[in-house]
């Protein structure tokens, strides 16, 4: 299964903000783009004036990391969301939003999507009362998410219960705290999907 293994502070200095990819810890102060906001490289020397391809380049980038896709996996998601009826760029979000890993971040338990994405890969997901251990499985409308028997026994799911009844969660998920699942409602709609994120620019970049 391939993905990025390298420091992950270094793409949020790459994209110029954070993109939350360590979890609880990118709220805190020992954030390490708190301590070190600048570009990586060379003594930290901020590039010349973007192009348009290039502000393109980098709102690719930028959904690409935060959701964890490597960019062939990436093509592949916008090519489907291309053949698709509909707007492209809210397409391509609602794919990779209805990612397994992902509605496992969004209603709770993880703390970011690469924990979320390791949990899954783990095992530790039923998805419709199957084992589903593919972080990128693809979920419909009524589908129901909950950690297997097994895995409810470790201190982790034990532990993440009470945190569960306080997280905040878009409308498109409903959780059960004490069952320790969740369902898909409805596909979730541009105004629930993040905000920060401008998908027209990716769309213009594989436009070219």
């Amino acid at each position: 299964m391939a993905r990025y293994h390298g420091p992950v502070s270094r793409l949020c200095r790459r994209e110029g903000m954070k993109l939350y990819l360590k979890g609880a810890k990118c709220y805190t102060k020992k954030c390490p783009f708190e301590r070190r906001p600048s570009p990586p490289g060379q003594h930290a020397v901020r590039r010349r004036k973007m192009s348009e391809f290039g502000i393109q380049l980098r709102e690719k980038q930028k959904v690409r990391r935060v959701y964890g896709v490597l960019e062939r996996q990436f093509r592949h998601y916008f090519d489907t969301a291309e053949s698709r009826p509909g707007v492209t760029g809210e397409n391509l979000l609602r794919l990779l939003e209805t990612r397994l890993d992902n509605a496992v971040f969004r209603m709770g338990f993880a703390s970011s999507r690469a924990q979320a994405r390791q949990l899954v890969a783990h095992g530790h997901f039923a998805v419709n009362g199957r084992a589903t251990d593919i972080p990128s499985y693809r979920l419909r409308v009524d589908d129901r998410i909950e950690v297997r028997d097994a895995s409810r026994k470790t201190e982790y799911f034990k532990q993440i219960k009470e945190s569960l009844r306080g997280a905040q969660r878009p409308d498109w998920l409903i959780v059960d705290p004490d069952k320790l699942s969740g369902s898909i409602t409805s596909l979730p709609a541009r105004d629930q999907m993040p905000a920060e994120l401008n998908e027209q620019l990716v769309v213009e970049y594989y436009s070219r």
